[in-house]
């Protein structure tokens, strides 16, 4: 396991992705505006069921990584620290476009089977585990042990505040949807929170 020192940091930028508004957040929002609470969670259950295939998958292909070159490991970690840094300016310029797209109603079934499906084929996805989480990995570690630990915690973060959201939009339906600039600011604020700590960590060194 990584030191507690870079679990803890591990923690908070989990949690800040976590709470940062995004597209599983909005997708969340609009099913459960257009389903009710039950949908939206069926939905949250699913996204994480679909987040936990990418972390499985990540865990073997970056192990495979790791033990075939160090120096791979290295340029991963620099390429997932510039892709916060992206990340965290394209939040901060797509903070006027976020309004939930509206869905149509369905049974928990098939928003659960939608939800998996809508996470484990997103490219993007894969893309941000395999560049957030080798960030706070050691690679003289079992390197797939860590990486699956790191992605469930992460998986198990994202889902709390998706349910979280569930029972905030059940609770307030139309309310939610009219208020685009506290969304936007929170955006704003969370992108640029994301790109220091993308900067930080792309001159951090890790010991050993």
């Amino acid at each position: 396991m990584p030191s507690f020192q870079i679990l803890l940091l591990f923690l908070a930028a989990a949690l800040l992705v976590a709470i940062t508004p995004g597209p599983g957040i909005f997708y969340i929002v609009a099913r459960t505006l257009a389903g009710g609470r039950t949908e939206g969670l069926a939905s949250s259950v699913g996204l994480g069921l679909g987040g936990l295939v990418h972390v499985l998958g990540g865990a073997v292909g970056l192990s495979a990584l790791v033990m075939a070159s160090a120096k791979a490991f290295t340029l991963l970690k620099i390429a997932g620290a510039l892709y916060l840094i992206w990340l965290g300016l394209k939040t901060w310029r797509g903070a006027r476009l976020a309004e939930p797209n509206k869905v149509q109603t369905t049974g928990v079934r098939r928003a659960i089977r939608e939800g998996i499906l809508v996470e484990a084929l997103n490219p993007k996805t894969a893309a941000f585990f395999l560049a957030f989480i080798p960030q706070f990995v050691d690679p003289a570690a079992n390197v797939a042990t860590q990486f699956i630990v790191l992605g469930v915690i992460s998986v198990a973060l994202n889902t709390s505040v998706d349910l979280v959201v569930t029972y905030c939009a059940a609770k307030a339906r139309a309310g939610l949807t009219r208020r685009p600039s506290f969304i936007a600011r929170t955006r704003q604020a969370s992108g640029a929170i994301m790109c220091g700590l993308g900067a930080t960590l792309l001159f951090a060194r890790r010991a050993g």
